[in-house]
């Protein structure tokens, strides 16, 4: 059961007083450091959390960053790496924003464009980029689709947007992608395609119930977008692997807000999500009963065993 929101903070504190220790901030760090294209985004949300919680880095560590932080940054200034993110955005690592001064946008205007793409694709008999295909349909049908799965049309563009633009830059999981290729071989009417002539054919065409999951996904990444902006919510979509992951990462957002990131990069994903959910009274329940269970089972056997001991030490003395 997901937690509230008066609770997910408190939840996440009680995880990083375990895990944020000194040593494991250092070796965070100083992996992000030695990756080929280091995360500065990442690398910064950490320092953030060490900065937050008292805790001191190396000198020598603190050196190196500053010295990797001044080779990145000439580079990119350099090399025209600034020019062609503002040129595409695809083209950007998620350093950009901070190495070029310049924030990241996505949006929902691609939508026909990517159709179109796609279109193109499959009548030339090139490769069809099926989890573009299904992302450029949900926003497209947004509309019609939030009717069944719920939330806010515009929620669920922005969220494809920012899933159609992680996909081009190779940030979407292998599992999302898949939910994603199934959204589309079993969510669209493929013989009723052809008549399509407007927005409203194009509803008509699709069939909510198999979009539903992917549908949510994308609302949940636009509200974690919306809590937090382009660049930090795409670091965060390689995390979500269903339509849970997304919702408990929004959830978190709309908590923490610029904490997020840091808090998923020290605690991982596994630490990070369960901070977000709570037990169920029906699933205490279940656990007191199993452990109820137990008990007795040992105190049976405990006995049996005593018994068994008994008997063995009567008939000794007999003997």
């Amino acid at each position: 059961m997901d937690r509230g929101t008066d609770s997910i903070g408190a939840a996440m504190e009680r995880a990083l007083a375990k895990e944020a220790t000194p040593e494991r901030i250092e070796a965070l760090l100083r992996a992000r450091l030695a990756e080929e294209d280091r995360n500065w985004l990442a690398i910064r949300a950490i320092e953030g959390v060490a900065d937050e919680r008292g805790v001191p880095l190396p000198a020598e560590l603190t050196a190196g960053i500053a010295e990797a932080w001044d080779e990145d940054s000439g580079f990119w200034a350099s090399a025209g790496g600034c020019l062609a993110c503002a040129y595409d955005p695809a083209e950007c690592t998620l350093s950009a924003e901070l190495l070029c001064q310049a924030p990241m946008v996505a949006t929902p205007l691609g939508d026909i464009a990517g159709l179109a793409k796609e279109g193109l694709a499959y009548s030339t008999g090139a490769e069809v980029d099926e989890i573009n295909l299904a992302l450029s349909l949900v926003g497209l049908g947004a509309t019609a689709l939030v009717v069944a799965s719920g939330g806010s049309s515009v929620t669920v563009k922005l969220g494809a947007s920012l899933a159609k633009l992680a996909r081009r830059m190779g940030l979407v999981s292998p599992r999302l992608g898949a939910l994603a290729s199934d959204a589309l071989r079993h969510g669209v009417d493929w013989a009723r395609v052809p008549a399509v002539r407007s927005s409203d054919d194009l509803a008509r065409v699709l069939r909510p119930d198999r979009f539903a999951p992917l549908v949510a996904i994308a609302s949940d990444l636009g509200r974690t977008r919306n809590a937090l902006g382009t660049t930090d919510a795409l670091h965060l979509l390689r995390y979500v692997d269903d339509a849970p992951d997304a919702r408990r990462i929004a959830n978190a957002a709309e908590t923490l807000g610029p904490k997020t990131v840091g808090r998923m990069e020290v605690l991982g994903k596994s630490r990070f999500l369960r901070a977000t959910v709570r037990l169920s009274n029906l699933t205490l329940q279940l656990f007191a009963g199993l452990i109820g269970l137990l008990l007795s089972l040992a105190s049976l056997i405990a006995s049996s065993l005593s018994s068994r001991a008994l008997r063995m030490l009567r008939r000794a003395a007999r003997d």
